[in-house]
């Protein structure tokens, strides 16, 4: 067991002590403000104070842990031993950064609980985050920090080895869109239909009413997913936009027999999400209404969710999804840029620094969306493999858990996702085969 000697056991420290030890390096510890208990303890033990208490692996802390408000912090980045490090410490310290304070800063995404700019949607944007402007996005690096942490406890403490965790894929789908052009009712496709003529989209009419002679929608691609996940006994995760249509929300409406008709058969054979439409990550009582719907409809409780268009406001966001009865959310990440908003590949529980206390809602951080590669970066099919391998591979090193984000239109063939499903069927074989 490790035990770690504080003067002050704050919600802060004992919270990302649980992430650091129980959730990535699988070990027991224990904190204590006792110095002769400290002294005494025979096994690998950190010192994470500036007091003398004896032979021990110390970590010089900064304020951050020991503070209970959010106020705006300036961390300068450097390098350590092929990592990024912020919140350097003193010579005093066998490790030259709190790295407890460090992984709190990223986990609990301390600078989007501060003022900053939205872009269109309300969001964070990847270019403000202390890790894209320091380019480390693409690197799970609190699981870094801890396997270093944990080779110099070895190091120091001979015979100690952390516990054994092994990596993870968790395959998520969205439906935005059920089907391109069917069920859209009259009006709608009408619209539809004058906007692509005003565009001089001729080829995107032509393959409309191809689509409502003949019933295939080129969105109707779930046979295509099943046969894909039956080679990797994969059991995805669906995520369904319930919501009433508006501008972002673009859905077959959910009164629709055909919409019902396929949540409930995707239902009936894997674990399904509510995807909260565009207004309801602020509005309680919409999502409230929103889980009702699928409720009804799956005829079971609905505990996961994903924000659409990937929207959410520390802390009104994940406290409106944990009142409404959400246990698992899988928003965690960008839109535009792929990697690791929350310096992560390890699901965690979201810290409330508002209330200053650890909530019941896991969250799954996801490393890359289908959209971001094909629309945000318009990489070409092999340039989205080449950073998909790479996005695998960290996440492999650390034995993390990897989470992908498709949705059911990328696998038509259809449009700007000419191709794209070699990009999903080589993505699977570099997470199983490699």
């Amino acid at each position: 067991m490790i035990l770690l000697y504080t003067n002050n056991i704050t919600s802060r420290l004992s919270y990302i002590a649980g992430v650091i030890f129980s959730k990535i390096l699988k070990v027991e510890y224990e904190l204590t403000q006792d110095p002769q208990k400290f002294q005494n303890h025979d096994g690998p033990k950190i010192n994470y104070s500036v007091d003398d208490v004896g032979d021990a692996l110390v970590i010089r802390p900064r304020e951050l842990l020991f503070e209970q408000h959010i106020t705006a912090k300036e961390p300068f980045v450097t390098q350590w031993d092929n990592v990024k490090i912020f919140f350097q410490t003193d010579d005093n310290s066998h490790i030259p950064f709190d790295l407890f304070a460090a992984s709190f800063y990223l986990i609990s995404r301390y600078e989007e609980n501060l003022p900053f700019y939205q872009d269109e949607h309300g969001r964070f944007e990847a270019k403000q985050s202390l890790a894209y402007n320091n380019n480390f996005l693409q690197e799970p690096i609190i699981d870094q920090w801890a396997y270093i942490l944990a080779d110099m406890l070895a190091e120091h403490f001979p015979g100690f080895r952390p516990g054994s965790r092994a990596f993870q894929y968790i395959s998520t789908i969205d439906i935005d869109n059920a089907y391109a052009f069917l069920f859209k009712g009259i009006s709608r496709t009408l619209g539809a239909t004058l906007r692509s003529l005003l565009n001089l989209n001729i080829e995107d009419n032509i393959r409309r009413y191809q689509t409502l002679a003949s019933k295939r929608d080129p969105y109707d691609t779930y046979d295509v997913f099943f046969d894909i996940h039956q080679k990797y006994n994969i059991n995805p995760l669906w995520f369904f936009l319930v919501g009433n249509s508006g501008k972002f929300d673009d859905n077959v409406s959910i009164d629709k027999t055909a919409y019902q008709n396929l949540i409930r058969d995707l239902a009936g054979r894997f674990d399904v999400g509510l995807h909260p439409s565009y207004r309801a990550f602020k509005d309680y009582e919409l999502l409230n209404q929103e889980i009702g719907k699928l409720e009804n409809i799956i005829g079971r409780k609905v505990t996961k969710s994903r924000q659409h268009y990937l929207k959410i406001h520390f802390n009104e966001t994940y406290n409106n999804l944990i009142k409404a009865g959400i246990q698992e959310d899988y928003t965690m990440g960008y839109a535009t840029d792929i990697g690791f908003r929350a310096g992560t590949c390890t699901p965690f529980n979201y810290y409330d620094l508002q209330q200053e206390q650890e909530t019941s809602l896991m969250v799954y951080p996801f490393q890359l969306m289908d959209i971001t590669l094909n629309q945000h970066k318009g990489y070409n099919i092999t340039e989205a493999i080449s950073m998909v391998e790479d996005l695998i591979e960290k996440v492999k090193r650390v034995n993390g858990t990897f989470i992908s984000i498709w949705h059911n239109e990328a696998l038509s063939d259809h449009g700007h996702w000419k191709g794209w499903e070699t990009v999903y069927r080589e993505m699977l074989r570099l997470v199983f085969e490699q």
